[in-house]
């Protein structure tokens, strides 16, 4: 059997829990640092669109421990409409604790805005950037280093990886097609349903099913490449509307392991 690479640590998370009623969402602390977005031409199944890597600077933000579940979004749809209706049940795969599916941009927006209004705090979907920041969970250290690809370059050999596992996944790890194998994996279970949040271990920030289980929308616009992408962390949106494609990461149970990398849009 080949040998299998997955990255295990034991860290602690800050994190405060926001009421929706008598559903608790919580939401994980993210530090501010700085890293090389993107994937290099030699990660295995990489795409030209995700490149060219780029040196990125990220504020402190929050983000939720789990994608929002079905419980969570049947309480919000329940509140004042701020800008359109929201179903509160449009999941295939019903259970409360799995995450919400069937959601389109728009809607997702409208959740974030219910919460904001609620809460009187500003709730909004993550950029782009953050998203991936969030995903690897690694901080670049301060160096001597000042030029811009060498910086990519130390980055590449130090942290950069597919996954926040490692170099591969496996499913007792994410929710993914794992009958497809990506690089040095094995075949796993493919579940084809979504599964509890919850159930698989944490990332470095303490943020569950960043890899798999359902994709996640991001604020940005999709752009073809990261040519002219910003480098403060900040959405990259060139015309907020419905008209306008939007961006998803993560990859879901039904993607290959490949859709489910850190670097894949």
């Amino acid at each position: 059997m080949p040998k299998i690479l997955l990255r295990k640590t034991t860290k602690t998370a800050q994190y405060y829990t926001e009421m929706l009623g008598d559903v608790g969402l919580d939401i994980i602390r993210i530090p501010a640092g700085e890293f090389v977005m993107g994937a290099p031409q030699t990660e295995k199944d990489s795409r030209d669109n995700e490149r060219p890597q780029h040196i990125v600077k990220i504020a402190e933000f929050g983000l939720g421990r789990y994608p929002i579940t079905q419980k969570q979004w049947q309480e919000v749809a329940g509140w004042e409409t701020v800008d359109r209706s929201l179903k509160p049940n449009p999941s295939k795969f019903k259970g409360a604790e799995r995450p919400v599916e069937e959601v389109l941009w728009l809607q997702a927006k409208e959740f974030c805005a219910r919460l904001s209004k609620r809460t009187e705090k500003h709730y909004r979907l993550p950029t782009e950037a953050e998203w991936e920041y969030a995903c690897r969970a690694v901080i670049r250290e301060k160096s001597s280093l000042q030029d811009e690809k060498e910086i990519i370059q130390d980055w590449n050999q130090r942290y950069q990886q597919p996954f926040y596992f490692g170099e591969t996944l496996a499913s007792e790890v994410a929710n993914y097609r794992a009958k497809e194998i990506y690089g040095r994996g094995v075949k796993g279970e493919y579940r084809q349903q979504t599964t509890e949040v919850g159930r698989f271990p944490a990332n470095g920030f303490g943020l569950c099913d960043m890899h798999g289980n359902v994709l996640e929308w991001c604020e940005d616009d999709y752009h073809e490449s990261y040519q002219g992408a910003p480098a403060d962390g900040s959405a990259w949106v060139e015309q907020n509307n419905s008209e306008t494609r939007k961006v998803l990461r993560g990859g879901s149970w039904f993607d290959y392991p490949r859709g489910c990398r850190s670097a894949d849009r």
